[in-house]
């Protein structure tokens, strides 16, 4: 076994890569953990996505190639910029709705709303408002979160923040929760059923 994706990427994800880099963005999601993602989107037919993060679509694309043509996505980012190539690429896809908003206003205007699979690639439903955003998940839902494992580019004291989302999600009792030591350090949660 290896860790190269064989399978036949998104259609629209090299033109976003591509636009990426040449915007400077030096954070996007690793492509094992986005193989992961459409993965594990195949596994929610007629579902509810919510993507909290969209940055320029890079993860956006993987978890709308998994999802089928009754499934909806969710996603909002606060960079315009970003949100864009997003738009540009992926914006004529009837199964997504692409957001501007603050993720702190975002989550607060739709705490009513619930879904079968979260992605949290952002401050917001990962270290900020993460009871809100769980509290968002349908029993037998997925909450993914990758950046786990110590990179580069994390600021003075990250590291110590990634530690307590750990422990608060294995402290959890509505969560099945396993972590993985691969990609850039992968989460999953499953909201266990009553």
């Amino acid at each position: 076994m290896n860790n190269i994706t064989q399978q036949v990427w998104p259609a629209a994800y090299r033109a976003i890569a591509e636009e990426t880099a040449r915007l400077g963005f030096t954070m996007p999601s690793e492509i094992q953990t986005c193989a992961l993602l459409r993965t594990l989107a195949a596994a929610k037919p007629r579902g509810s996505f919510l993507e909290l993060g969209t940055g320029s679509g890079l993860a956006t694309a993987w978890i709308l190639d998994g999802m089928d043509t009754h499934s909806t996505l969710i996603s909002f980012d606060h960079d315009e910029r970003l949100l864009n190539i997003a738009r540009n690429n992926l914006g004529n896809d009837s199964r997504l709705t692409l957001e501007l908003a603050d993720g702190g206003d975002w989550v607060a205007s739709n705490a009513t709303k619930s879904f079968d699979y979260i992605f949290a690639d952002t401050w917001h439903g990962k270290y900020l408002l993460l009871d809100e955003v769980l509290a968002m998940l349908r029993p037998g839902g997925l909450y993914i979160v990758d950046d786990m494992l110590p990179q580069e580019n994390w600021p003075e004291g990250h590291h110590e923040k990634a530690i307590a989302l750990i422990e608060r999600l294995e402290a959890r009792p509505d969560l099945w929760v396993v972590k993985q030591h691969w990609a850039s350090g992968i989460i999953i949660g499953v909201k266990r059923c009553a």
